[in-house]
C-alpha cells in the first residue's frame, strides 16, 4: 500500500512520534484504557469522549477542528483551557489550514487566528496540518468514495487527516499504529465508507491496527 504522497517529498509531520503510537476517536463505548495509556504517543480529538476514564489518561496531541461552529462555541467557552484533556496535552493539532481573509466571510468559518492566539498562554506546540496534507488525503479517498462531496472532491473527517499525518512518513519498523474508537460514523459530508476501506486498507499492508469498537 503506497502511503507516501504522489511527489519524492514525503509527509513526515511528526518525526518525534517513532514509539508506540496509538490514536483514538471518539466513537461510544471505547474501553481500552490500559492499551491506550501504553503508547509513548497517544493521539486524541476535540472533546475527548472517555479521557480519563475507559478511554485512557495519556495525550500527547489533542487534534481541535478550527472550522465551523464547534471552535466558536469553545472560544465563547471560558474555561475551555482547563479542560483536563486540554491541561494534559502536550501539543495541539490544528487540521485546516488557516484560510485567507477574502475566503473567511461574510460568514466566519476559520478560526486559526483566535484559537492560537487562545491556546497561547499555554505555551505548548500547536501544529496546523498543511494543503499537501488534505490533497494526499484527497487522493486517496477518491477511489474509493462514492460521495465526492464539494466541488466533486471527497471531504476527509478530521480522524482521517491526522491519522494520514502520523502515517505519512512512518516507517513500518516502527510497527502499526493502533488505532481506537473510530466508529466511521458522524457528520453525513464525510465519506465514511471511503474511510472505513482505506484503513482496512492500510491495516492490511501493515501500517495500523484497527481495534473494534464496543457499544
Amino acid at each position: 500500500m503506497d502511503l507516501p504522497v504522489d511527489s519524492p517529498r514525503r509527509l513526515d509531520l511528526f518525526p518525534a512520534a517513532s514509539g508506540p503510537l496509538a490514536i483514538v476517536g471518539n466513537a461510544p463505548g471505547l474501553d481500552a484504557a490500559a492499551a491506550i495509556d501504553a503508547a509513548s504517543c497517544v493521539v486524541r480529538f476535540n472533546n475527548a469522549p472517555g479521557f480519563g476514564g475507559r478511554a485512557g489518561v495519556r495525550v500527547t496531541h489533542l487534534a481541535l477542528v478550527n472550522r465551523g461552529g464547534q471552535m466558536r462555541e469553545w472560544l465563547r467557552d471560558p474555561r475551555f483551557l482547563d479542560r483536563p484533556v486540554v491541561r494534559c496535552a502536550d501539543a495541539f493539532i490544528l487540521p485546516f489550514p488557516m484560510l485567507p481573509a477574502e475566503q473567511n466571510r461574510p460568514e466566519q468559518v476559520c478560526w486559526t487566528r483566535e484559537v492560537l492566539d487562545l491556546l497561547a498562554p499555554l505555551g505548548k506546540p500547536v501544529h496546523i496540518l498543511p494543503e499537501d496534507l488534505h490533497r494526499a488525503a484527497r487522493l486517496r479517498l477518491a477511489p474509493v468514495t462514492t460521495d465526492p462531496g464539494p466541488a466533486g472532491r471527497p471531504n476527509p473527517s478530521t480522524g482521517f487527516l491526522v491519522t494520514l499525518a502520523f502515517l505519512l512518513g512512518r516507517p513500518l519498523r516502527r510497527g502499526p499504529v493502533a488505532a481506537h474508537g473510530f466508529g466511521f460514523d458522524g457528520w453525513p459530508g464525510h465519506p465514511w465508507t471511503a474511510e472505513r476501506a482505506w484503513f482496512r486498507q492500510a491495516e492490511a499492508a501493515g501500517h495500523l491496527r484497527l481495534h473494534p469498537c464496543h457499544s
